[in-house]
């Protein structure tokens, strides 16, 4: 812990009595998050390394954690967030995470204006992230070869418009893959031990 009787000034001088008690009962604050944190993480990793399952979605986890790519934490985010409930078709998934188009219709014309955001805000980041991650740990795959089609050497805007577009299609596929058992042929898995 921080000595805080240490701790000077500006000028040099002592800290007065009631801050360094400020100081003191927020570094107390601290070590309990920090305490909170490693036990929450030391959970989460028993439920993703356990041989015999006994949290309710840890067979989700399990599989989502054999994809190259996908650590422990993004699966428990994914499945704690999206996959816990059932849905009946894709455009209902991606609604609920909020990565569905948002129309805009004024008169003939008709037209998508970027994402709605309208549902989960957790899981639509995880999901940008992930896709961002999935670019690099699984390179060969047909959506990341589809990322680079689209997007070639360009920077800025397209890439952030496309990774928005990796991040529906990676999440449509990982629902497929947990739902139905269906693994596209091209994606990577971890190698054992």
């Amino acid at each position: 812990m921080l000595q805080v009787e240490r701790l000077r000034t500006a000028s040099g001088d002592q800290l007065p009595p009631r801050l360094k008690d400020e100081i003191k009962r927020e570094l107390r604050r601290l070590e309990l998050v920090l305490q909170m944190i490693k036990a929450i993480e030391t959970e989460r990793d028993a439920i993703a390394s356990a041989k015999a399952p006994t949290h309710t979605n840890a067979t989700k986890i399990h599989k989502l954690v054999k994809l190259k790519g996908i650590g422990a934490e993004f699966a428990t985010v994914l499945v704690g967030e999206v996959f816990f409930r059932p849905f009946t078709n894709r455009q209902q998934l991606a609604s609920y995470v909020g990565l569905t188009p948002s129309p805009f219709q004024s008169g003939s014309m008709s037209r998508d204006q970027g994402i709605s955001k309208a549902g989960n805000p957790k899981a639509r980041t995880t999901m940008v992230e992930l896709a961002w991650m999935w670019l690099r740990h699984q390179p060969d795959s047909s959506l990341s070869a589809w990322f680079r089609e689209r997007v070639g050497t360009r920077k800025g805007r397209i890439r952030r418009i496309t990774i928005v577009a990796v991040a529906r299609k990676l999440l449509i596929a990982l629902w497929r893959y947990l739902e139905a058992g269906v693994l596209p042929t091209d994606i990577a898995l971890k190698k054992k031990g």
